[in-house]
């Protein structure tokens, strides 16, 4: 049963704030609970919807009398963050759920955006009021700027997801590291200007963030993951342009799921001019960002409040096929550039093959991309592949990636050293190119 919990985590510090974000807590999870039950009647889900705007709506009013009396600084940010809920987004939300007799699946998408947008505002806004999680960058030196980016994104994925993320690489260009939900937002500044700013999740991380939201074990991405997803989405980037003024990302223009393939199509249309890859222990995430649209025009429909539901419903379903079409990767560790290009040439119309020509570059590739297998040279300079297979299993994340040798040696003892380390099996160099394509099939069938 999934439900939503309040706890501590989410206490600003403010005793009366405290119990009304408390009381949301509370009429969301039996609103959600409502939505499960098939005995439900529309009046039902009607007061109960009511009941919530209503308490929003009052404790809008609430907090922003707070804030007048302490003289909050951000006060016209924090309620133009208000406003666009109360006047545009609930609005909208309860039009579709009249429309469609308040469904399940109405009820499952107001709940979705509710829940993403209370959880990131009362974690973000909300503190900042108590003077927590309030990161302010102003002339800052160019130099400066991606590092301060950097700290501000650790710092809103701390606060927001509860979790520490690591930045691995400054330069993600779309490199696959598994399922992911990509949420693509373009803001148009004062003057006009254009900010696209994409940000990528892998799945495992949304489940977790989920799990963590719900009370529950999610074990697949579903609508209410992905309209929690893109709602704190939007809390996130709103901090990020309250932590950059310069940035002025003051109205969001349009917003789209990409797929993985239209992510790659976008970097190489034209490369985000910052592009920063985290890892959260939990799953990586990315953030991607560039002051043209680089789709121009190529993009899937833009969500607004009137094809929201179908357009994520559609998403999933794509989503869902691509991946069962999607090719198992396979990376070729080796230093001899002929053999690399040997295998490359026999793997490609049936695998995706990624290269490396060195332990060093194998390490860079496999903690990005994940592959599903590794052909690994056991014979290559400076770093063998014994040292490379230590290193690839001493790490949580990639210890588990199968891993085969690739040898040029077929001799016994040779045979013995190279299995005393337990790969899934080794490749001999000199082996004709049908018996290794085969014992490659092999392995992804044994495995599936």
């Amino acid at each position: 049963m999934e439900q939503i919990v309040w706890n501590d985590r989410y206490k600003i510090g403010v005793d009366f704030i405290d119990k009304e974000h408390k009381l949301l807590f509370t009429t969301m999870d039996r609103l959600l609970k409502l939505s499960e039950d098939e005995g439900k009647t529309e009046w039902v889900c009607r007061e109960g919807v009511k009941y919530l705007k209503n308490h929003s709506v009052e404790h809008f009013e609430h907090e922003e009398a707070y804030m007048r009396s302490i003289e909050y600084a951000d006060y016209e940010i924090h309620k133009r963050l208000h406003d666009n809920f109360r006047e545009y987004t609930l609005p909208a939300l309860e039009e579709e759920m009249e429309e469609m007799n308040y469904s399940t699946e109405s009820i499952r998408h107001f709940l979705g955006v509710c829940i993403g947008w209370v959880v990131a505002h009362t974690l973000t806004e909300d503190l900042a009021i108590s003077g927590k999680t309030n990161i302010k960058w102003t002339d800052i030196p160019y130099e400066g700027e991606r590092d301060a980016l950097e700290h501000t994104i650790r710092q809103l994925v701390q606060d927001i997801f509860h979790l520490k993320a690591k930045m691995i690489s400054e330069q993600y260009i779309g490199q696959d590291f598994g399922k992911d939900i990509c949420c693509r937002f373009i803001y148009r500044g004062q003057e006009k200007e254009k900010w696209e700013i994409t940000l990528v999740y892998e799945e495992q991380l949304l489940l977790k963030i989920m799990s963590g939201i719900l009370n529950t074990e999610y074990k697949k991405v579903d609508d209410m993951v992905i309209n929690v997803s893109r709602y704190l989405s939007r809390q996130l980037l709103e901090r990020v342009r309250e932590s950059f003024p310069q940035m002025d990302l003051a109205n969001l223009e349009k917003e789209s799921l990409l797929t993985h393939a239209q992510l790659v199509e976008s970097f190489e249309r034209m490369r985000p001019s910052c592009s920063l890859l985290f890892d959260t222990g939990a799953g990586y995430f990315a953030f991607c960002a560039t002051t043209a649209e680089s789709m121009r025009g190529k993009i899937t429909s833009s969500i607004n409040n009137k094809n929201a539901m179908n357009i994520v419903n559609e998403y999933l379903v794509s989503e869902k096929a691509a991946w069962k079409e999607q090719k198992k990767k396979i990376l070729v560790v080796d230093d001899s550039d002929f053999m690399r290009s040997s295998m490359v040439k026999l793997l490609e119309g049936k695998y995706r093959v990624l290269e490396a020509n060195s332990s060093v570059a194998a390490i860079q590739t496999i903690t990005v991309n994940k592959p599903d297998l590794i052909l690994l040279d056991y014979e290559m300079p400076v770093c063998d592949g014994r040292q490379t297979l230590e290193m690839i299993r001493s790490e949580k994340t990639t210890a588990k990636i199968p891993v085969m040798f690739l040898t040029g040696r077929g001799d016994r003892d040779s045979v013995k050293k190279v299995m005393s380390l337990k790969p899934e099996g080794y490749l001999l160099k000199t082996m004709p190119e049908e018996d290794i394509m085969k014992m490659i099939d092999d392995f992804f069938a044994t495995k599936k």
